[in-house]
């Protein structure tokens, strides 16, 4: 009979996104091999790196403890230990984590003991599982009840090249992310001179700045979500003027930014945001949800036109978003409307930023310590290409990778996704600083 392992479909794939897309093999099964840590060790031995997955539940969610070893079965160093959730029902959110910890196994028990010295241990034979409250607070865990231990499955992990280098990676991403969220959540504009900044996404229909607000808004909600349309189309999918509030949690306090997102820019004539429309835009005479019309600009008699707005309804940087690979190919109808917009950008002395999305090697674009960005040598050209399309200064330029199919969200995309959001903020404080 063939031993197959408890994981669904969903879960496994999470898992392998988590690990960098490696493919797992079962090894061992403890409902089939037996209980025993020391059968588990014989049979796993020189199979290389390996995930240990042990499953418990309560009435509410099953859920799935793990760790990983980076080199062949030893219990002794440090591994990486990742904590997920999944409700029974599979259509709702994953949680995951991962820290370093270390293990000692005995007869009777499993103990972890995390990067922080805080002991929590795994007892199979006792069907309970305590984790200490340090780290269930570290992990943002919500565990009050007592969870039912299962069994536990060892997989081989293949297709990575180099397993242990990944791992420290997604730490110290994990690491950087949370650095970046805390500094976000406590953001403040310039001289509390508005209480939220506007980030107007201005780009090309399919450009990405729908799923830019998604990212931002996953990132914050701590799981993948789509709120605003998107698609492949030749027309814009955004018909509507939105401004989108970033909430931190999904029932928390919104941030002291907004993301606000237009019709998408179309180089034949007639069709896609009006040009007509953009300054109004900028001045904060557009109300929220204003629907775009390509053929009819919006005037001062429309019945929602704000008249006055104040400096709170404004624009305060402009994000032209584009498809890093697309930006060769950008006709010459596309290339003078861009310089329009622009100009009417500068006109009114906003901030501005570049944000390419679709940038497939976002890991090389990230620096070393994952503080900076570095415009990768496979970036170099399109990055050059639209400083002299639009003269805007290098360190203006930012590169991003937006969450499009994937289930879990990826450390290494965050970093990138909130130093982009960091950037754009520091620019919009620049340009109210610089108001008389």
């Amino acid at each position: 009979m063939a031993v197959t392992t408890r994981l669904t479909w969903k879960e496994e794939k999470s898992l392998q996104q988590l690990l960098g897309n490696v493919s797992l093999r079962l090894l061992y099964k403890s409902r089939v091999h037996g209980d025993s840590p020391e059968n588990m060790l014989r049979k796993c031995a020189l199979q290389g790196s390996t995930i240990t997955v042990i499953y418990f539940h309560n009435s509410q969610q099953d859920c799935i403890l793990g760790y990983l070893t980076v080199i062949d079965y030893d219990f002794i160093k440090p591994k990486v230990f990742f904590y997920s959730s999944f409700e029974k029902d599979e259509t709702s959110k994953t949680k995951a984590a991962c820290l370093n910890t270390t293990q000692k196994i005995t007869d009777e028990e499993l103990t972890f003991y995390s990067s922080d010295n805080k002991i929590f241990s795994v007892i199979p034979k006792n069907s309970s599982l305590f984790i200490h409250d340090a780290l269930r607070e570290r992990l943002g865990l919500d565990l009050y009840c007592n969870f039912k231990y299962s069994e536990w499955e060892v997989f081989r992990l293949e297709g990575i090249k180099d397993v242990a280098g990944y791992v420290r990676k997604r730490t110290r991403a994990t690491e950087r992310r949370n650095e970046l969220l805390e500094d976000l959540r406590a953001y403040k504009p310039y001289a509390d001179l508005v209480s939220e900044i506007r980030i107007l996404l201005l780009g090309p229909v399919g450009s990405g700045k729908s799923s830019f607000f998604n990212s931002v808004k996953s990132v914050f909600q701590g799981h993948v979500t789509r709120q605003a349309a998107v698609g492949a189309d030749l027309t814009s999918i955004t018909e509507l003027y939105r401004v989108y509030p970033i909430k931190d949690g999904e029932d928390g306090k919104s941030l002291s930014f907004m993301l606000c997102d237009s019709m998408g820019l179309d180089e034949k004539k007639g069709a896609g945001l009006c040009l007509d429309d953009i300054p109004y835009i900028l001045k904060g005479c557009i109300p929220d949800r204003y629907q775009f019309s390509p053929h009819k600009p919006v005037t001062p008699s429309h019945p929602t036109f704000i008249t006055s707005p104040s400096l709170k309804e404004r624009i305060h940087c402009v994000a032209y978003v584009l498809d890093i690979n697309s930006i060769s190919n950008l006709s010459s109808n596309m290339v003078a409307k861009l310089k329009q917009v622009h100009k009417e950008v500068l006109n009114c002395g906003i901030a501005h930023v570049a944000l390419l999305t679709k940038v497939n090697n976002y890991d090389e674009v990230l620096q070393d310590d994952l503080l900076n960005m570095n415009k990768s040598m496979t970036s170099k050209t399109q990055v050059m290409n639209i400083q002299r399309m639009l003269n805007i200064p290098i360190s203006n330029i930012l590169m991003v990778e937006n969450y499009a199919s994937e289930l879990t969200l990826n450390p290494l995309k965050e970093v990138l996704i909130l130093s982009v959001l960091k950037q754009m903020l520091r620019a919009a404080d620049d340009f109210l600083q610089d108001l008389p």
